[in-house]
């Protein structure tokens, strides 16, 4: 156990964790967090608060950001607008099908890199040329998938939120259509994608309990007994735990909980007899 803080080098940027060690900085508070390129100052997103995970593998704050660190940062946003401007200028005079999402400027290792979406393959060899002449260093273009490319400029997903990946995700996990199905969403690509136009990420987070429900609960159609007498299940209600079920008595529906509903006797048997 250990204190865990988030802090962002943008706002409503990417969060990154990190340990506070003796520094319990507020909300809004600017701290100093190390990078592969050195420390730069970051504003607290969440204060510091006690985690039950370990701390050992984030990394530790160096302390607050002072004034000289804040004059580094502001300088360093300055060379970022000017590089995102002469970029996009030399493109267009190049007449070349990239769209610049992001730069990065690295002074200590003597490069720019320069990430960039395109629908095809581009020779950018005398666009590297001309935009090393007018940075005045060498430059690295990198080109990002679809969903790297909202990661790094961010969006507003169907929820209304800032997307996940550009705030607080830091891996893909794999996100089929079957996970769309068992949580019964339409399988209409408008619906079920975000703004990558790849499949919502979110569609990960609540299937395990989809999942656990169907393999605990009856299958629509199975005969079951209920608190309000023998029936039919119709239906089911993941979020609320419960079935819907017809009524052999007058046809009528019922809603009862899950864990008030049994499986017919054959379903019971079935289920036991083939341990």
């Amino acid at each position: 156990m250990g204190m865990l803080c988030a802090v962002a080098f943008t706002a409503n940027g990417q969060l990154h964790y990190a340990n506070p060690g003796d520094l319990r900085p507020a909300v809004g508070d600017m701290v100093l967090l190390p990078t592969d390129h050195g420390p730069v100052a970051a504003r607290v997103v969440w204060a510091a608060e006690y985690s039950p995970e370990e701390t050992d593998g984030f990394p530790l704050l160096l302390g607050m950001a002072g004034e000289a660190d804040l004059a580094a940062t502001e300088q360093m946003r300055k060379t970022k607008a000017r590089t995102l401007v002469a970029s996009r200028r030399l493109i267009r005079e190049h007449g070349l099908p990239m769209k610049v999402l992001a730069v990065d400027p690295q002074p200590n290792a003597g490069k720019t890199v320069i990430y960039y979406s395109s629908p095809e393959t581009v020779d950018f060899r005398s666009l590297l040329r001309d935009l090393s002449a007018t940075l005045g260093n060498r430059i690295e273009l990198r080109q990002l998938a679809a969903r790297d490319a909202v990661r790094v400029t961010g969006a507003i997903g169907s929820c209304g939120r800032d997307t996940c990946c550009s705030t607080f995700l830091k891996d893909y996990e794999p996100i089929t259509l079957a996970m769309a199905r068992d949580q019964d969403l339409p399988a209409n690509p408008m619906r079920i994608s975000g703004a990558c136009g790849r499949l919502m990420c979110c569609l990960k987070y609540e299937h395990p309990l989809y999942q656990d429900f169907k393999a605990t609960t009856p299958a629509i159609g199975e005969e079951v007994d209920s608190p309000a007498g023998p029936g039919r299940v119709i239906g089911h209600s993941v979020p609320g735990e419960s079935v819907v079920i017809k009524l052999a008595a007058d046809g009528s529906k019922s809603v009862c909980p899950k864990a008030s509903v049994c499986g017919s006797r054959k379903a019971y048997e079935e289920q036991h007899l083939n341990r």
